[in-house]
């Protein structure tokens, strides 16, 4: 399988792909939508490689079927984050001290610069649609790079912990 022909394939089946996606994606994680594409695309190059044949008439539903799959894949993987997520409070005063487990300053420094700004902000108490205004990126950015700063975050927090 070449590039071209792979590109002719995605060409042909991203309409079915995005509404296999939108279909089975609830809205709040609709954010996710460009990840699950890619790892839809991803798993399916990956099996043409190893394979080399897949019936023509047949990809457009077999390609549907992986889209559904690692869409439902990815709704577990969000809530599984989300139920961690919300653990770790976003509206930590830097001088209490009661629960260690607070997000401080000195915690968002040590992210990457484009989820620091972020976290910066929303630490601070602005909307995700302020931040994204404030900062001129796009409000799915702003989500995106919010979720993931948590994450990372989290990673931090309990990393310190142990």
């Amino acid at each position: 399988m070449d590039e071209q022909k792979f590109a002719e394939i995605v060409h042909r089946t991203k309409a079915t792909v995005l509404a296999a996606i939108e279909r089975h994606l609830p809205p709040e994680f609709f954010h996710a939508i460009d990840d699950i594409v890619q790892e839809t695309y991803l798993r399916a190059y990956k099996w043409l490689l190893k394979h080399r044949c897949v019936e023509s008439e047949q990809i457009q539903r077999w390609l549907y079927t992986i889209a559904k799959n690692e869409t439902l894949r990815m709704i577990k993987r969000l809530r599984r984050n989300e139920y961690i997520l919300e653990s770790i409070p976003m509206n930590a005063q830097p001088n209490d001290r009661k629960d260690e487990t607070k997000i401080q300053p000195h915690h968002i420094e040590k992210l990457p610069l484009k989820y620091r700004s972020v976290m910066a902000l929303a630490f601070e108490g602005y909307s995700e649609f302020e931040i994204s205004q404030k900062l001129a990126i796009p409000l799915g950015t702003v989500k995106s790079r919010k979720f993931r700063g948590k994450e990372l975050l989290f990673k931090i927090l309990t990393k310190e912990e142990s």
